[in-house]
C-alpha cells in the first residue's frame, strides 16, 4: 500500500481513456517488454525474485516453506499444514508452524555452537552448513537461527488473481499509458492484494489497490458518499498519482516501487544516503521500519511480473481469465444523488449499486450525494440507449 504521503503535491483529476486497444489479455505487450529497462534486476537480487516465483507459483496453500530471510535460496523445508488449509491459519495451524519453526531455529543455533567449540558434527549436521555456507559465504552459519521465517506457499491465490485480472488488466494499462507511466506497473496489485476487490489489511488499507484513507484523500476521491479506494479502475487512477510522486521525488522506479511499502519519505532517506544504487539500499540501509517486507517489496513486483509475462509456462494447466470491463462510463459535473442518476438513465438504483462498488451506504440512503467527479459505471449499452431515444427508459433488471 501506498506509504508515507507527506509531500506537495498538485492532484489534477480528469476522465482517463480506459479502453484502448492493447496486446490481448495474458501476453507480454512489446511495451511491457519495453520496460525492462526501468525495471532492473541485477545477479543481487535474483535469487530474491526466484523464491518469490516459487511462492506464487509452486508451493500451494498447504505448503509452509521455511528460509532464510537474506538468503531465501537457504530452503530448510517444505512441510505440510494440518487440514483444512482455508485462507487463513487456524489457531492449531499457527501453533504448528510455530513450533516447527522453532525447532528448526534451536537447531540450527546447537550447530553453531558447536561450530564454535570445534565439537564434531553428525553427517546431517555438516550437509545444512555447507548448504547455508554456499549461499550465505564462510560466516553464514552465524546467526543463521534468528533468519529463520516461514512463508506460506500461495499458488492457488496467485493463480485466481491472474484470472481475475483478465478484468482489469487493460483498463489498468490503459491509466498508466495515459498518466506516461510504465504500464508494467498494472502488475503490482498482484503483490497488494491478488487483484482482490474487497483486500483489506490489518494496516487499514482497502481494495485492489490498498490505499489507506489518508493516502486516500491525498490522491482519489473519498467522501461520505464515494471511497473510490473499492472502485479498481478509480483506485488504479490513484495509484498512478501516487507512483508518478513518488518517481518525481525519488528518481528510479526501484525505489519509487519500494516506496509503495515502506513510504516516500523513508525511501528519500535511504537514497540521500545511498543514491540511486538500489543493491546498496537493500544491503545497507537501517531505517527502523525497513524491515523483511520493504527489502522484498520491489522483488516481488518484478518476480510477478515475470509471471504475468509468461503464465503458461509457470501455469500450463490453464487459466480461465475473466472478461475484461466493458460497462458504459460518465463523469458528473456536480454532486449528484445516486438515485438521481438512477432516474437520469433509466437504471435501478440496485443495479447502479452492484456496478458502482465505490458507492458507500450513504450514498445509496440519499443522505450524501456523489461528488463532483464521480467516474460512474453504467450497464452496457446505456449511453446509446439514451441517445438515441433521448428519454431514459429503464432497462430490464
Amino acid at each position: 500500500m501506498p506509504g508515507d504521503l507527506r509531500l506537495p503535491l498538485t492532484l489534477r483529476r480528469g476522465l482517463l481513456a480506459v479502453f484502448l486497444a492493447l496486446a490481448p489479455w495474458g501476453v507480454a505487450s512489446s511495451a511491457a517488454a519495453d520496460d525492462d529497462d526501468l525495471f532492473p534486476c541485477p545477479d543481487s537480487m535474483r535469487e530474491g525474485v526466484d523464491f518469490w516465483k516459487n511462492v506464487w507459483t509452486r508451493w500451494t496453500l498447504e505448503q509452509v516453506v521455511l528460509h532464510d530471510t537474506e538468503h531465501p535460496s537457504i530452503v530448510y523445508e517444505v512441510f505440510e499444514l494440518p487440514p483444512p488449509a482455508g485462507e487463513v491459519y487456524t489457531d492449531e495451524q499457527r501453533e504448528y508452524v510455530k513450533g516447527r519453526r522453532e525447532a528448526l531455529q534451536a537447531r540450527l543455533a546447537a550447530i553453531e555452537l558447536k561450530v564454535a567449540a570445534s565439537e564434531p558434527l553428525a553427517d546431517d549436521e555438516k550437509a545444512l552448513v555447507l548448504t547455508i555456507t554456499q549461499a550465505a559465504g564462510s560466516d553464514g552459519l552465524s546467526g543463521a537461527s534468528q533468519r529463520v521465517r516461514s512463508q506460506r506457499g500461495l499458488r492457488e491465490r496467485f493463480r485466481r488473481g491472474l484470472e481475475i485480472s483478465g478484468r482489469y488488466h487493460d483498463a489498468f494499462v490503459s491509466v498508466f499509458r495515459e498518466a506516461g507511466l510504465p504500464e508494467s506497473l498494472a502488475d503490482l496489485p498482484h503483490v497488494e492484494s491478488s487483484f482482490q476487490a474487497t483486500a483489506r489489511s490489518s494496516a487499514g488499507a482497502v481494495g485492489v489497490w490498498q490505499f489507506t484513507r489518508g493516502a486516500a484523500r491525498k490522491f482519489m476521491l473519498l467522501t461520505p458518499g464515494l471511497d473510490e479506494r473499492l472502485d479498481p479502475v478509480a483506485a488504479a487512477r490513484g495509484a498512478a498519482r501516487y507512483l508518478k510522486a513518488a518517481y518525481e521525488q525519488l528518481g528510479s522506479w526501484p525505489l519509487a516501487i519500494t516506496s509503495y511499502n515502506h513510504g516516500i519519505e523513508g525511501m528519500t532517506a535511504a537514497r540521500d544516503r545511498f543514491g540511486l544504487d538500489f543493491e546498496r539500499i537493500l544491503s545497507e540501509y537501517d531505517g527502523r521500519t525497513f524491515g523483511f517486507a520493504s527489502k522484498n517489496f520491489y522483488k516481488e513486483f518484478l518476480a510477478a511480473r515475470e509471471v504475468a509475462m509468461n503464465q503458461a509456462a509457470y501455469f500450463p494447466e490453464g487459466l480461465v481469465p475473466e472478461a475484461p470491463l466493458a460497462h458504459d462510463r460518465v463523469r458528473i459535473e456536480k454532486p449528484t444523488p445516486a438515485g438521481g442518476l438512477a432516474s437520469r438513465y433509466g437504471v435501478s438504483l440496485h443495479r447502479l449499486a452492484a456496478i458502482n462498488p465505490a458507492w458507500t451506504s450513504r450514498a445509496l440512503r440519499g443522505s450524501s450525494p456523489l461528488p463532483a467527479g464521480t467516474e460512474v459505471w453504467l450497464p452496457t449499452g446505456t449511453l446509446a440507449r439514451v441517445a438515441s431515444t433521448g428519454k431514459p427508459t429503464r432497462t430490464r433488471q
